[in-house]
C-alpha cells in the first residue's frame, strides 16, 4: 500500500519532510491501517527539537496517537476486520499488568516509528476499537493523553466522589483529567495563565479556577478555596518548576502524579515535603491496553468527549507543533491525515 509519511531526518522542526512510504500487506498477525486523524502530545514536539532523546535513531516517523479504518487483517488476526474504526496504542506490546522495563522499548514515534502517516501496519495488539460514535480526530486524542490522566486518577488514585483535584493548565491530559473526576463526582481546581482558558474550563465542569500570573504562589489559593485542607490529588504536568508548590498544595496522604515537564526538568527537588507529609508521589507513563479498554468503557457510558482545540492538514504538521510550542492552545491539536 502507498502512503505518505512526515519523517525527521534530523533534529529541528525544518528537518521535518513528507516522503512516500511503501507498506507490504499485513502478515499473520498484522493489521494494516488507513489512518484518518492523529493528534500532537508535548512529547511529539521534544522528540522534534532532539529534547526527548537526543540520542534517538534518525530517520524516525514521529507521532504516538492516530485514528482511521482498517484495511486489511492477517489470517491469523481475531480481533479486527476491514471496515472497524480502530484506535493506535501508545506501546504496542503493554497489554496489562505493571509495566516492564522492556515496555519503553515498544512506544510509537520513539524507539520504533509512529503514526504520522496516511496509513500504518500494526500488530494485532497495538490496536484498540474506537469508541461508539467519536470521529477519528476524538478518537485519535486518546492513546497518550486521556489514557494518561485515566491511569493517574483512576487506576493508580481510586479517586472517588467528594474527593479534590488539582489540575496544572489547560492542555489536553489536565481537560481528560478534569471530564474524567467530573465523572466520578469530584471536585476539580484548575490552574492556567488564560482568564479566558478557565472560563471555558468552568463550561466544562471544573468548581475553581487559579490565574497563576495573577497568583504565583498558587498553592495559597489552593489551601483558601479548600479551608487549608489542600486537594487529595494533583494531576503533575510541571516537573521540577511546579513540583515544589504541589508539595505545599496537596493534604497530607495525597497523590501526586508525575506526568510531564512542561515547567522544567533537572532543578533539585527537596524530598523532606513528600516524608513530613506522607505523600504518595506516582510516576505515570500512559498505560495498558486493559486501561485503554476500562476507560473506553467510562466514556460510553459517561458521553465524554474530548476537547479539540485545532486541526492542521498533515502537510501543515510544522505550523502544528508551533502552534503547541507557543502553549496558546486549549485542549488537543490534531491532524487531518487526508486533507
Amino acid at each position: 500500500m502507498s502512503a505518505t509519511a512526515l519523517r525527521l531526518n534530523a533534529f529541528g522542526l525544518a528537518n521535518l519532510s513528507l516522503e512516500p512510504l511503501i507498506l507490504p500487506d499485513p502478515g499473520p498477525t498484522e493489521v494494516l491501517v488507513d489512518l484518518h486523524a492523529a493528534s500532537l502530545n508535548f512529547r511529539d514536539l521534544m522528540t522534534v527539537l532532539g529534547t526527548y532523546n537526543p540520542k534517538m535513531a534518525l530517520p524516525r516517523i514521529p507521532g504516538s496517537d492516530a485514528a482511521g479504518i482498517v484495511k486489511a487483517v492477517g489470517e491469523k488476526v481475531t480481533h479486527f476486520k476491514a471496515g472497524d474504526r480502530v484506535t493506535s496504542l501508545f506501546f504496542q506490546d503493554w497489554l496489562d499488568g505493571p509495566i516492564l522495563p522492556t515496555t519503553g522499548k515498544s512506544a510509537l514515534g520513539g524507539p520504533i516509528d509512529g503514526v504520522f502517516s496516511t496509513a500504518h501496519l500494526f500488530p494485532e495488539q497495538g490496536l484498540i476499537h474506537a469508541p461508539a460514535g467519536y470521529t477519528h480526530a476524538e478518537a485519535a486524542t486518546l492513546p497518550c493523553s486521556a489514557l494518561t490522566a485515566w491511569n493517574a486518577l483512576v487506576e493508580n488514585g481510586n479517586l472517588h466522589a467528594g474527593q479534590t483535584v488539582l489540575l496544572l493548565g489547560t492542555g489536553g491530559v489536565s481537560l481528560f483529567a478534569l471530564q474524567i473526576a467530573k465523572a466520578h463526582g469530584a471536585r476539580v481546581l484548575i490552574t492556567s495563565s488564560s482568564d479566558e482558558k478557565l472560563s471555558r474550563a468552568r463550561t466544562l465542569g471544573a468548581d475553581e479556577t487559579i490565574n497563576y500570573r495573577t497568583h504565583p504562589d498558587w498553592d495559597r489559593e489552593v489551601f483558601r478555596l479548600t479551608n487549608n485542607r489542600g486537594v487529595d490529588h494533583i494531576v503533575e504536568v510541571g516537573g521540577a518548576g511546579t513540583l515544589p508548590l504541589s508539595f505545599k498544595a496537596i493534604t497530607p496522604g495525597g497523590h501526586i502524579y508525575v506526568i510531564g515537564v512542561l515547567a522544567g526538568k533537572g532543578a533539585t527537588i527537596d524530598p523532606t515535603p513528600i516524608l513530613a507529609k506522607a505523600i504518595q508521589v506516582q510516576g505515570v507513563y500512559v498505560g495498558s491496553r486493559a486501561m485503554f479498554t476500562r476507560m473506553n468503557a467510562a466514556i460510553n457510558t459517561n458521553q465524554l468527549h474530548p476537547v479539540i482545540d485545532s486541526t492542521f492538514p498533515l502537510t501543515q504538521a510544522r505550523e502544528a507543533l508551533t502552534h503547541m510550542q507557543s502553549a496558546s492552545h486549549y485542549g488537543k491539536i490534531t491532524l487531518d491525515l487526508k486533507a
